[in-house]
């Protein structure tokens, strides 16, 4: 395992992360909370020591699933725990089992951010939050005062170590003059970023190389897609998000793109598509860790290789 600095001002982390959507019991279908933390223990003895959750993965039950964790270990010192809000879940709690998809309520106000990060620190069990990013809001929301006012605010009373922001998906370009106008706050951005969509090259890298702004690759391997795990006959369960994030038409276009790479992972047949994948994203020189889902031991072991495949360059990968 590799390790880095995140950001300028960010702790030394591995350069690969612990993803913890999948293992949240929502959005990706059933999962096994045994088997989760078996796979979170795993990582963390294999010298993963970053992981990125947020408030809204299975309504807190992700973080509270780290936090049995880390109390199981009884040492957490060298973990980095980035988690998010900004998505107020918390009318739903009561009829949760009557969504089958996490709704979508974004709440940036200062009063709710502020609440939300006090809930995660109860969930979480610490003292304070590594880091906490903004949700992926709209444009609008970024643009007011009072997200970034509570993000300061957080930070003075020592509630959060360091202040994120998580860039919402295919707005990459659009939303970069945020991270010009406050990279004073900002610390950590997190971006959607792989081998087929590549839009943060263009603009948010370059700014966050220029302000030392820390780097968190999100959807690496595309849902599974880079994985090599599905065909164009592939469909997902409503209570799968991949049944509208990967819709036939969608899937299609980017296998399409995919079977243009196949020279490439031919190349380096000795490893995986997602390792390679992987590594794609933590060799770009703006990236520090990337983050892909992993509910088993067996993806823990397969995307941890990925850290060690330093003689294989950004620039040896193909272009689109």
């Amino acid at each position: 395992m590799n390790y880095t600095k995140l950001g300028k001002n960010g702790p030394r982390i591995s350069t690969v992360g612990f993803g913890a959507w999948g293992i949240s019991g929502q959005d990706w279908g059933k999962t096994d909370d045994k088997e989760s933390m078996q796979a979170l223990h795993h990582a963390l003895d294999k010298g993963v020591t970053f992981i990125d959750t947020a408030d809204t993965y299975g309504f807190g039950h992700s973080e509270e699933l780290i936090a049995k964790v880390i109390k199981e270990r009884g040492n957490s010192d060298n973990l980095v725990i980035a988690t998010k809000a900004g998505n107020d879940f918390y009318p739903y709690l009561e009829n949760q089992n009557k969504h089958k998809i996490t709704p979508i309520n974004p709440n940036y106000s200062k009063e709710y951010l502020i609440s939300a990060a006090e809930k995660s620190l109860k969930r979480l069990g610490v003292e304070a939050l590594d880091i906490l990013q903004l949700h992926s809001p709209d444009t609008d929301l970024l643009e007011r005062d009072e997200p970034w006012e509570a993000l300061a605010i957080l930070k003075k009373q020592g509630k959060i170590i360091q202040a994120g922001w998580s860039v919402r998906s295919f707005m990459e370009i659009d939303q970069a003059f945020i991270l010009e106008r406050h990279h004073d706050l900002i610390d950590v951005i997190q971006v959607r970023y792989n081998l087929l969509e590549r839009d943060a090259e263009k603009e948010l890298f370059p700014l966050a190389l220029k302000y030392g702004t820390g780097v968190i690759i999100r959807i690496p391997i595309l849902f599974g897609v880079l994985a090599g795990k599905f065909n164009r006959n592939s469909r997902f369960g409503e209570d799968d998000h991949r049944h509208f994030n990967l819709s036939p038409e969608k899937l299609n276009a980017y296998l399409d793109k995919l079977d243009k790479m196949k020279d490439f992972f031919n190349k380096y047949k000795d490893y995986s598509y997602a390792q390679l994948s992987l590594r794609f994203c933590i060799a770009h020189p703006a990236a520090d860790v990337v983050i892909p889902g992993m509910k088993t031991i067996k993806q823990v072991e397969e995307n941890i290789v990925a850290s060690d495949l330093d003689f294989i360059r950004f620039e040896d990968f193909p272009k689109l």
